[in-house]
């Protein structure tokens, strides 16, 4: 999937001229943290978030700096913090370093670049104009959407078992020569033996995850690879 497939095209937007007080009000009515800001023809000029209204003359947060570092730092940044606690205009305190994608990057690569700027939203520009937005809640939503998708495809246990296995030779660390599948009515049974705890987990996600799956029964041991000593599942303890 692309950002295309997941972005929300009908996207709350700002002017440069627009007031930092209808900014607010806005975000704070429709419930969102951050808006991107437009020229008059539709191209992306910058981004308004939550994080650059919270240094404001107004709640009495302004930044002080103590005297020697204002010296150290020059009368610029004293400038540019004092703009930014008392602008009127938006395009006076957003951000103009614009971090955007394009309508055919991957889903992938769109979560790459949120995670590298820390950021919650990425607008989706192409040739300079803006095409939607691309927020957590559109990766929820799509993850919902697929989910929902998938469990409504009927699938055979020889399918899913299939599946299965397709996906286990897919993992590095899977221990596939040391276990068997089976499949009935839906509900795997997982069987053989792991040495690291943390494969009893993975391969019941791995199994969950398949389409047609309704529930999967644990019957692998653990087994010490230095001594060789073998536990039961949890399972077959309680039998």
């Amino acid at each position: 999937m692309n950002a295309v497939d997941v972005m929300t095209s009908d996207v709350l937007t700002l002017t440069g001229e627009s007031s930092v007080l209808d900014a607010a009000r806005t975000m704070l009515r429709h419930r969102v943290s951050g808006m991107p800001v437009i020229d008059w023809s539709g191209k992306l000029i910058g981004m308004l978030t939550e994080g650059d209204l919270l240094r404001r003359t107004e709640t009495g947060t302004e930044r002080h700096r103590g005297h020697w570092l204002e010296l150290l730092m020059g009368p610029g940044r004293a400038a540019a913090d004092y703009v930014h606690a008392h602008a009127r205009k938006v395009s006076e305190v957003m951000s103009d370093q614009i971090i955007s994608i394009g309508p055919d990057t991957t889903l992938e690569q769109a979560v790459a670049t949120m995670e590298k700027h820390k950021i919650k939203r990425v607008p989706v520009v192409k040739d300079g104009k803006l095409l939607g937005i691309v927020s957590r809640a559109d990766f929820l939503r799509a993850l919902v959407t697929k989910s929902d998708a998938a469990a409504a495809v009927p699938h055979s246990d020889e399918e899913i078992r299939d599946n299965i296995q397709k996906e286990l030779d897919r993992q590095r660390w899977a221990p596939r020569a040391a276990m068997k599948i089976g499949v009935n009515k839906g509900v795997v049974e997982l069987s053989g033996s792991i040495t690291d705890e943390r494969e009893r987990m993975a391969l019941k996600v791995l199994c969950e995850n398949v389409g047609g799956v309704k529930g999967v029964v644990d019957h692998l041991a653990w087994v010490d690879p230095l001594s060789g000593m073998a536990i039961e599942p949890p399972d077959e303890k309680k039998r």
